[in-house]
């Protein structure tokens, strides 16, 4: 869906931000771009929808060179969601959802139910909220109406900038757990910018590392997590990067011990990551938690400090 060809951006002063950049996204695919400020990775974003445009090579979207689209209609057809969301402060929240949809024809009466739509699909009811102005909601509240906005067209490919990066930790884990929901519905080909290591491998399907103007890795995370490419690599993932590796390593029946005796009153799914199993184990003084089948609600074994150390084990050797 997005394809990058040995793209370059220089500035007239010699200022290279980013160079000979290859890369593609697949569509329906959710990738991050993760790396230091002043690494290129937003420069990067912005040559997507023109808002910067390349010193040299190509960028394609959908199999098209957008260097020949028109960049106002080009930016009509991609979702952007910003860190400070940008809403229209003397619109109402529906008004601000509807924009995108009324500049490209919509009827105004379509494109207010299409943004009622959206806003339900984002958690915030329209009969509450969509009166409102942007002042007189959360900032969590504020950044689900920007992805309402970026949505309301029905884009095929979203741009994200640091976009849960102005709200408070608590907020900003509900707003990831809240958009890898959605996206598992509305399938997007999503490209999200980030500084935060831990949100690149929450939410990536696959992660862009950047170093100084170019990419070091870029793959799955279990597998930027567990063979850094570069000695670079190594170092921005850290050294507990085997700890990091419980967020994206699921847990699989043969990481369980036979499910005999009384079972135990904690439990999680099959599926779950090592990361919320290991938090539920540790809740538990038995040191031993249920696990069951998501189909049936069955309980499919036991988990144990054995079992995750096994399920690491056997992550690692797969990625090897």
């Amino acid at each position: 869906m997005i394809r990058f060809e040995h793209v370059t951006k220089r500035y007239p002063d010699g200022t290279t931000a980013v160079e000979d950049l290859s890369f593609e996204v697949a569509e329906g695919e959710l990738v991050t771009l993760v790396g230091p400020s002043g690494c290129g990775k937003t420069t990067t974003m912005k040559m997507v929808n023109r808002l910067i445009d390349p010193t040299s090579g190509r960028i394609l979207l959908g199999g098209e060179d957008i260097a020949a689209a028109d960049p106002v209609e080009l930016r009509r057809r991609i979702g952007y969601v910003i860190q400070q969301v940008g809403l229209f402060p003397h619109r109402t929240v529906l008004e601000n959802t509807a924009t995108v949809p009324q500049l490209t024809g919509t009827p105004r009466a379509a494109a207010r139910a299409r943004a009622a739509e959206l806003l339900e699909l984002v958690g915030l009811d329209p009969s509450v909220y969509g009166s409102r102005y942007p002042e007189q909601l959360s900032g969590g509240q504020r950044q689900r109406v920007g992805v309402a906005r970026a949505l309301a067209a029905d884009p095929p490919v979203l741009l994200m900038d640091e976009p849960f990066g102005a709200v408070d930790p608590v907020v900003r884990e509900r707003l990831q757990n809240e958009f890898l929901a959605l996206q598992r519905t509305v399938r997007k080909t999503v490209l999200l910018v980030t500084h935060d290591l831990e949100e690149a491998i929450r939410l990536g399907d696959r992660i862009a590392v950047y170093g100084t103007g170019t990419i070091e890795q870029f793959d799955r995370p279990a597998a930027v997590l567990g063979a850094p490419a570069t000695p670079y690599v190594a170092s921005f993932v850290g050294a507990d990067r085997g700890l990091r590796r419980l967020a994206v390593t699921p847990l699989g029946a043969g990481d369980l011990a036979p499910a005999e005796g009384t079972r135990p009153q904690a439990s999680v799914p099959l599926g779950a990551t090592l990361r919320e199993a290991l938090a539920a184990l540790l809740q538990e003084d038995s040191g031993r938690i249920g696990v069951t089948d998501p189909a049936t609600g069955e309980l499919a074994g036991i988990l144990t400090p054995e079992g995750v150390h096994r399920a690491l084990r056997r992550a690692e050797l797969q990625e090897a």
